[in-house]
């Protein structure tokens, strides 16, 4: 969906396909007749825009064969569906029974990241509607934060002005301005956005203005218990980038030391997918930050639960991408204020900070089994659900949505 910014801007809104992932192309295919599509039927609109996720194998097929590019592409507009943004983050394997560690290799330290977000970057730009001159791709925050030392910081930092070279030379060649962002997340050596700061700013020394940015993930920022406020007027004063934001809630306890909050937590720690948890001891001070704080956590729920690992005399938070416009049932509820919070600090004010806006709830199949979705029908009616909401929110900010 499209929004006219009051000056003029236009601000994209979509969602993430990672939510029904596929390895192969015929895969994303069926993604569109079977999903997408009906998604987009369901709010009554002619165009809906979604964030693809294309998988190393699907990537490989298109840049490979420009028929089935141009295939795909014929496809996207004969269902009514546009393409601004990849998510690059997850480079296969995302559906499979246990992804857990494995969604954060290749990192940035190996040659194949490299690689594939170079092949997306290619493919995106050939996707792009005709009137839209400008795409983005959301990627890992350089490593997991284990075995990450100088010598790999500095490989990855050389990998990322690579890419913002190779973009530049696609922008000369098609005129389709393609941005990367750095989307920090818990356990990641960019965990928070303060983490994005040093790095960012180093590689954007050596690059086009604005081509590597951050990709803020409002459900990463909760997770972190990070200030909206402080965590974008942070960004803006080093002149780091906001290509893109995901809008997204993580899960959140209260009082954690409660049993019956603890057994409601214990349903949302499936094997799946990580789900960091933190909290913070104390309450954050006028301009510190949650590592200052004192910002303890868990690499995954299931640790936070079984011990002593994790304080809970403070409320808990956990990086479980819960429905936007379905929080939990007490004890438990989500982070959607930060959602709208951080929103109306991104595209409230008299500029927007980003104009690419993806809801990504990829865990609608990982939530407790009460929770989840049936069939295609209750999927896509859920999904419809969290764009009408986000929808509403961009409305009420004072954005018009255009046709």
């Amino acid at each position: 969906m499209r929004f006219r910014h009051p000056d003029g801007a236009t601000v994209h809104l979509s969602y993430c396909t990672n939510v029904h992932p596929a390895e192969t192309l015929d895969g994303v295919l069926a993604q569109l007749r079977d999903h997408c599509e009906p998604v987009r039927k369901r709010l009554g609109r002619d165009r809906l825009g979604i964030g693809l996720w294309l998988a190393k194998d699907a990537a490989h097929s298109l840049i490979t064969d420009p028929a089935a590019l141009r295939g795909l592409r014929a496809e996207l507009e004969h269902r009514g569906l546009e393409v601004v943004t990849l998510n690059g983050f997850p480079y296969q394997g995302f559906g499979a029974a246990e992804v857990k560690y494995r969604v954060y290799k290749p990192d940035w330290t190996d040659p194949e990241r490299l690689a594939h977000t170079t092949d997306l970057a290619r493919l995106l730009a050939a996707l792009l509607p005709d009137d839209i001159t400008e795409g983005t791709i959301s990627t890992l925050p350089l490593a997991w934060r284990t075995s990450f030392d100088d010598t790999a910081a500095g490989t990855a930092r050389t990998a990322l002005i690579t890419l913002a070279e190779r973009l530049d030379a696609l922008e000369e060649l098609t005129g389709k301005s393609i941005r990367i962002g750095l989307e920090p997340e818990p356990g990641c050596t960019i965990e928070t956005t303060a983490d994005a700061i040093a790095p960012l700013t180093t590689i954007a020394a050596a690059t086009a203005p604005g081509r590597i940015g951050l990709c803020l993930d409002t459900c990463h920022l909760a997770t972190s218990f990070e200030d909206a406020g402080a965590a974008l007027a942070a960004l803006v004063a080093a002149g780091v980038t906001i290509p893109k934001a995901q809008l997204s809630a993580a899960l959140h306890a209260e009082e954690p030391h409660l049993p019956e909050v603890r057994a409601a937590l214990a349903a949302f720690a499936e094997p799946r997918f990580l789900h960091q948890t933190r909290t913070l001891p104390r309450a954050l001070r006028a301009g510190e930050t949650p590592s200052a704080a004192g910002l303890v956590g868990t690499d995954d729920l299931v640790e936070a639960l079984g011990g002593t690992a994790l304080p809970d005399g403070a409320p808990w938070r956990a990086h479980f991408h819960v429905p936007l416009h379905a929080p939990p049932a007490p004890p438990l509820t989500s982070t959607l204020p930060v959602l709208m919070d951080t929103l109306t600090r991104l595209v409230g004010g008299p500029n927007p900070l980003t104009r690419h806006l993806e809801v990504e709830t990829y865990t609608w199949q990982a939530l407790p089994p009460e929770l989840r979705p049936r069939n295609r029908t209750q999927l896509a009616d859920g999904i419809a659900a969290e764009l009408t909401l986000a929808r509403d929110l961009l409305i009420d900010l004072g954005l018009k949505e255009l046709p």
